[in-house]
């Protein structure tokens, strides 16, 4: 397994951001908001990009309050509706000239079924189909942004039970909620290496990257009791956070490797350093087989087009739109 020379590596590590802009999905809790706080404690302009504007704002507040010279900006982006996708994306080119780094981190995780506003298996829709709108419609500001920027998405260890079921995108057929989300997971790696392929083959500034938190008590394992998940699953995952999980700030640590680190190439994937990938220092680590393979990823790339209306041209830096 190829390992990163990150052994003990933190946030106080990342070179200095002065001058970057990042975006950051899920930004207002969790992950997200460790990834928000340590880019802004280094000097980058975060754009904290969230369903609910008002946890969003909370979130800005107590990082503020935490690092004075904090430079961040709060943008609504519900991920779960692809017009909203595209209104976000039209604001920030509006508003910003550059994007340093994207990071592909909002995510919901094994909830009751239920579908996006364009009628997308949730965890499919949000965790990847969202993703993958919004790093299409940003890539051009990424890729004429000077120097080499970054795409980071938001994987995990349980892509390692998902399987891309083509026949079934959306679960409709037969809905399991594990599956569902270990799918979400796998596609996001997929993408991640499509991505990277197809920037190296135009020799893009722009490489993409994927990690995970391993195991971490960020609240995403409890679930939204908007989507009613049960007490009883809430408590048992807390008891298991409790035990098991290490803490978001650590939990964001593949993250920041990934978005800042000096040795990171595209296409690599990084994850905590310790047994079963569950917590520890940041480190290079390897997904599955299926995540690697060339058919399956074009397959999801071109079917990931048609559903979002989204139609990558990476030659011509731009990504061309329709609604779906």
């Amino acid at each position: 397994m190829p390992s990163a020379s990150s052994n003990g590596w933190t946030a106080d590590d990342m070179p200095n951001q002065t001058g970057n802009v990042v975006v950051v999905t899920g930004a207002n809790s969790g992950i997200g908001y460790d990834t928000t706080k340590a880019f802004a404690q280094k000097g980058a302009h975060v754009a904290v990009a969230c369903r609910s504007p008002e946890r969003a704002n909370r979130a800005r507040q107590k990082i503020e309050s935490a690092v004075s010279d904090a430079s961040l900006s709060v943008h609504e982006l519900d991920l779960r509706n692809q017009v909203a996708v595209r209104q976000f994306a039209s604001e920030f080119k509006s508003e910003f000239d550059r994007l340093d780094v994207l990071v592909n981190n909002a995510g919901v995780m094994v909830p009751p079924y239920s579908t996006t506003d364009d009628g997308f298996e949730l965890q499919f829709g949000v965790n990847h189909l969202g993703h993958f709108a919004l790093t299409g419609l940003l890539l051009e500001e990424l890729i004429e942004t000077d120097g080499e920027t970054r795409i980071v998405t938001q994987s995990s260890v349980a892509h390692d039970y998902g399987d891309i079921d083509f026949d079934d995108l959306h679960r409709e057929q037969s809905y399991n909620r594990t599956e569902a989300y270990g799918q979400s997971k796998l596609a996001n790696l997929l993408f991640t290496y499509e991505l990277d392929r197809r920037l190296r083959a135009v020799g893009s500034n722009t490489i993409a990257v994927a990690s995970h938190p391993g195991w971490s008590a960020t609240g995403l394992q409890d679930g939204d009791t908007e989507l009613g998940v049960s007490s009883v699953r809430r408590t048992v995952a807390r008891i298991a956070n409790t035990v098991f999980a290490q803490s978001p700030a650590d939990g964001a640590l593949p993250t920041l490797y990934a978005s800042t680190a000096t040795d990171v190439d595209g296409g690599h994937y990084f994850g905590p350093s310790g047994i079963m990938e569950i917590r520890g220092s940041p480190t290079r680590v390897v997904s599955n087989e299926t995540s690697y393979d060339h058919k399956t990823a074009q397959q999801l790339w071109e079917i990931s087009g048609k559903l979002t209306g989204i139609t990558f041209e990476i030659g011509e830096a731009t990504a061309t739109q329709s609604l779906p």
